[in-house]
């Protein structure tokens, strides 16, 4: 069967939330929970997190092109430099979420980025510092077992806002953590459960 046969849900085990459409299916399949220590791809992420504040995965997940766009294809060294008219400008771009507050903390984001991967050498160093390098590997049997929030995600969220970050909230970071493969939140019947670079 291929991916545009596929209908929904699908009764595979699979974490019940990915089986909306297959765009879901394939970013659970292909990306959720997959351990990630490369730096363009940690910032990729925590931009469209923050985007998401308010808003369903599936919305954000539809303007990543857009976002890739918008914002240098995730390059933080770039995004760092963007000036304010460039950012007033996406104000009329409809390939993303168009709030000025989001749109402006995302160079903010880059600039405390940048900062962390000075002191850290990456951010991935100081990313995957707060779990000692492993995957948190938690065993939730469907939805209504996960947490929004964590003390894990309390700290870190408490951490970035002290060194400049923004819409980094707790419930933004377990989010965060989970999609960047910190956490581990599959579901213990998901084919994905437990997966290393």
């Amino acid at each position: 069967m291929t991916s545009s046969a596929l209908t929904f849900p699908l009764d595979d085990g699979t974490c019940g939330w990915a089986n909306g459409s297959e765009a879901m299916r394939r970013y659970h399949d292909e990306e959720w929970g997959v351990p990630s220590r490369d730096d363009r791809h940690l910032f990729e992420m925590l931009v469209l997190e923050g985007a998401q504040a308010g808003l369903s995965w599936s919305t954000i997940l539809g303007r990543r092109a857009g976002y890739a766009a918008a914002f240098k294809e995730f390059d933080y060294d770039a995004v760092s430099t963007m000036r304010d008219d460039e950012l007033e400008a996406l104000m009329g771009e409809p390939g993303i979420i168009r709030n000025r507050l989001k749109i402006f903390g995302t160079r903010k984001n880059a600039l405390a980025f940048l900062r962390v991967r000075e002191e850290f050498g990456t951010f991935a160093d100081y990313l995957w510092g707060w779990v000692e390098g492993v995957t948190v590997v938690n065993h939730p049997r469907g939805l209504g077992d996960l947490p929004t929030t964590t003390p894990l995600s309390d700290a870190l969220s408490k951490d970035l806002k002290k060194r400049g970050f923004t819409f980094v909230g707790s419930t933004i970071l377990y989010a965060y953590l989970e999609a960047v493969g910190v956490v581990d939140d599959h579901v213990d019947s998901c084919p994905c459960k437990v997966r290393t670079p």
